[in-house]
């Protein structure tokens, strides 16, 4: 039997999901990984996911599996409760993260050491429901993430909107800060929780870091309202039909869905559509 019988791993790397009992390879230069097993020589997939290669090791991500994190993703999450010096982020991983106090900018950029003062006004900082973007640190003994914003690119979000998709859908790439030429920033959090918002100057962030634990919204413009929720729906038509979502593919399915209304993105004729002249646009 022959590689090229089987699509989905081949010595290109092509990424694709995979359901339960699928053939994934027969070459013996390939070797097994999590969610895969062997049976009469082939790799086959255990679990219905998202098929990947690192060199000649195959895998099988779960699509509906919770999170789980490696150091340096960048993540989105909600505050669920504040503690002793630390707050709980839903990441949409097996147990909450950990945001340390220590581990957050002072508002105006201060470094310096956290002080009771600092700790009796963590409230200021973030409330229990506010949306951040942070990035994973390190991990606890019991497995629970720990995560930082010591960084302008980090904190509290505002002016936009949310949008969850399984983990395993989102391609990790070098950045996942992306600035679209719809005028719409959008940041991808490997957990699969996703931002959308009205874009945002980074100068402007950085010429009032004061402003950067603010809970209140900028006017938003008809124009950025609109485009927000089409990049949001479009988000969701691709993640319904197992495309991966990168900065790429959200762009080519803004520019699929224009002749279509936004409320009419996620009916499935139309996310199928779109989801078809996105991959050709890939290819």
């Amino acid at each position: 039997m022959q590689d090229n019988e089987y699509a989905v791993v081949t010595d290109k790397k092509e990424i694709s999901t995979a359901t339960p009992g699928e053939p994934l390879t027969s070459s013996a230069k390939f070797m097994r990984g999590h969610g895969t097993y062997i049976e009469n020589d082939k790799v086959v997939s255990a679990v219905a996911g998202v098929v990947e290669q690192i060199n000649k090791l195959v895998t099988v991500r779960a699509l509906k599996a919770r999170y789980t994190g490696e150091i340096g993703d960048v993540v989105v999450g909600r505050i669920t409760e504040l503690a002793q010096k630390r707050w709980k982020v839903d990441v949409n991983s097996r147990q909450d993260a950990i945001l340390m106090l220590s581990a957050i900018h002072l508002p105006g950029g201060v470094q310096r050491r956290k002080s009771e003062s600092d700790e009796l006004r963590m409230t200021t900082f973030f409330a229990e429901g506010d949306l951040i973007v942070a990035e994973i640190q390190a991990f606890f003994a019991d497995g629970a993430i720990s995560i930082h914003t010591r960084n302008l690119k980090y904190g509290k979000l505002r002016n936009g909107t949310l949008v969850k998709i399984p983990p395993a859908l989102v391609q990790r790439s070098r950045s996942h800060f992306h600035t679209l030429p719809c005028g719409v920033d959008v940041i991808l959090g490997v957990n699969g929780y996703i931002w959308i918002c009205k874009h945002t100057p980074l100068e402007v962030v950085e010429a009032n870091p004061e402003n950067i634990y603010s809970s209140q919204n900028d006017a938003i413009s008809e124009t950025d309202r609109s485009n927000i929720a089409r990049v949001a729906n479009c988000i969701l038509a691709l993640s319904h039909q197992f495309v991966h979502i990168h900065e790429t593919a959200i762009v080519y399915a803004f520019e699929a869905s224009l002749p279509f209304a936004i409320k009419d993105l996620l009916s499935e004729s139309v996310a199928n559509e779109i989801a078809v002249e996105t991959k050709s646009k890939l290819q």
